[in-house]
């Protein structure tokens, strides 16, 4: 299951736990990633948390908390080439896992229809 925030994270739902990232948009909306700062295994966030943190030639921004959760596991791929980000979003520039605190939470958030919508 494929859901999206309003912040431009995807997240990859399998049982209980998501992979989340950012969308294709939000990496070309940001340009080249020449940093990028993951969670620590182990930590809990909330909903809207700064989880993350990105920075580009443009810009430096945020990787919110989609849902409630803990950090099962960080993709240290994109710490050594931030560019994995810019290159496959979806795939490879995988950001984090999530165990969900609370898997019906995910009703809330976008699915892919309605996140094209919300982008144009």
């Amino acid at each position: 299951m494929l859901k999206f925030t309003e912040e431009h994270e995807w997240l990859k739902v399998e049982g209980d736990v998501a992979t989340v990232g950012i969308t294709a948009h939000a990496a070309e909306q940001l340009g080249d990633l020449v940093f990028v700062e993951l969670p620590e295994v182990g930590a809990s966030f909330s909903k809207g948390d700064d989880a993350a943190t990105v920075e580009s030639v443009k810009a430096a921004s945020e990787v919110y908390c989609p849902l409630d959760g803990e950090i099962t596991e960080v993709n240290e791929a994109i710490t050594a080439d931030p560019a994995l980000v810019n290159s496959d979003p979806m795939g490879a520039g995988w950001f984090f896992k999530l165990k969900l605190k609370n898997v019906s939470d995910l009703d809330g958030l976008l699915d892919e229809s309605g996140y094209k919508e919300l982008i144009g």
